[in-house]
């Protein structure tokens, strides 16, 4: 199997540097080619490539992607990653012309391009599924029925399954905004710049940038290996930000089904059983969401550590940064699209909502309505406690 580098390595040092990079490259397999194909036109425009050549690239190209998709392109351990296993397979098939492909790159700035096309694409997932569970609370929230708002874990005030839902809706929103946010800082095309400080090459970025929709280009070569890590943190904080909201979501919803409460109640569905205790009917969804935050707020801890301390240029600590970001944006979808279910499903007592709106609940109210009549809130508020 031929590296992209030169020389030979301890097979027990090669299985060690390479990790599970290779298994974790299949996700970024067509982005990869798709990169690859946006460079080869770039290639062609300064002279590099002709016409014909370009044609023969794109097509294999495109043919890595479908084999991709039938789960036929195989990537192995020897390859390393991805870049090798592409650059081996187009040059098995094209002879010489398929050694042009790496002219003016490096994998450090593949691996960058390959990762942005991914995070955006998975931004875009998030989001709408974000935007899913947002319609299924406001579906919930046309229920405008009564029920008690604490503070402390007490009773404290009126409140409403439409105020309940709605303030999760807000709170999507606020999240909606982060996931723009780490969009907006992280849409920059990375090609032309090598391993950090150019190529010998005049390379045409535009192109790419275009070819590749990305929104603008880096501005200086090294920020484009000085920003791995770093971007994948500010996802992993939106991320944070989405699953955090699902986390408190999901603590209500088990407070308000238990039979003590009762405001709620999950259809049989999506709820386990004991193996000693005939009668349970466990939230282990919810309580595995409400859990999954820590993981996902994990990873994100786990990327910033891994990218402290380094100096500028790629590193090879960067290739630890992958995992948990694939991993966190993973947990992530599978919570939204749980937690989309549940609130689909969730079935609202009135009766019980109604029983719990007991008259402490409106001892603030009392008060002013003798504020209302002049008295100060104050002295309102020692009248009515006095009642209580």
């Amino acid at each position: 199997m031929t590296k992209l580098w030169q020389g030979k390595s301890n097979k027990k040092i090669e299985k060690f540097t390479v990790g599970d990079d290779y298994l974790l490259d299949k996700k970024l397999l067509k982005y990869d080619c798709k990169a690859s194909i946006a460079h080869a036109k770039m290639l062609k425009k300064i002279g590099i490539l002709t016409d014909e050549e370009l044609v023969k690239l794109e097509k294999e190209l495109n043919n890595i992607i479908e084999l991709g998709k039938k789960g036929k392109f195989d990537i192995k351990m020897e390859d390393e990653d991805c870049h090798t296993a592409i650059e081996n397979y187009l040059t098995k098939k094209l002879k010489e012309l398929g050694k042009k492909i790496h002219t003016a790159k490096s994998r450090n700035d593949q691996v960058v391009a390959a990762m942005k096309l991914y995070e955006k694409d998975e931004i875009a997932k998030v989001k709408k599924l974000v935007n899913s569970l947002i319609s299924s609370l406001n579906k919930l929230s046309k229920k405008n029925i009564a029920m008690p708002g604490y503070t402390h874990m007490q009773k404290a005030m009126p409140s409403s399954v439409k105020l309940w839902a709605s303030g999760f809706v807000e709170s999507l929103e606020d999240d909606l905004k982060l996931l723009d946010n780490a969009l907006d800082i992280i849409d920059k095309n990375p090609l032309g710049t090598g391993a950090g400080y150019g190529v010998p090459l005049k390379v045409d970025k535009e192109i790419t940038k275009n070819e590749l929709e990305f929104k603008e280009n880096y501005k200086t070569s090294l920020y484009v290996q000085n920003s791995r890590g770093k971007h994948e943190a500010i996802i992993l904080n939106a991320l944070v930000n989405v699953i955090g909201t699902l986390n408190k979501l999901a603590s209500d919803i088990i407070l308000f089904s238990m039979s003590e409460f009762g405001y709620f109640s999950l259809p049989k569905e999506f709820t386990t059983g004991s193996s000693i205790m005939p009668h349970k009917k466990n939230p282990d969804v919810l309580e595995l969401v409400r859990a999954k935050y820590s993981i996902v707020l994990g990873y994100g801890i786990q990327v910033k550590g891994l990218i402290s301390n380094l100096p500028s240029g790629y590193n090879r600590d960067l290739q630890l940064t992958k995992k948990p970001l694939m991993d966190g944006i993973e947990i992530t979808k599978d919570c939204l699209e749980v937690m989309e279910l549940v609130v689909s499903g969730l079935k609202v007592n009135k009766e019980n909502c109604k029983k719990a709106m007991t008259k402490e609940l409106y001892a603030t109210d009392k008060v002013y309505e003798l504020v209302k009549k002049g008295k100060s809130f104050r002295e309102a508020y020692k009248e009515v406690k006095k009642k209580l």
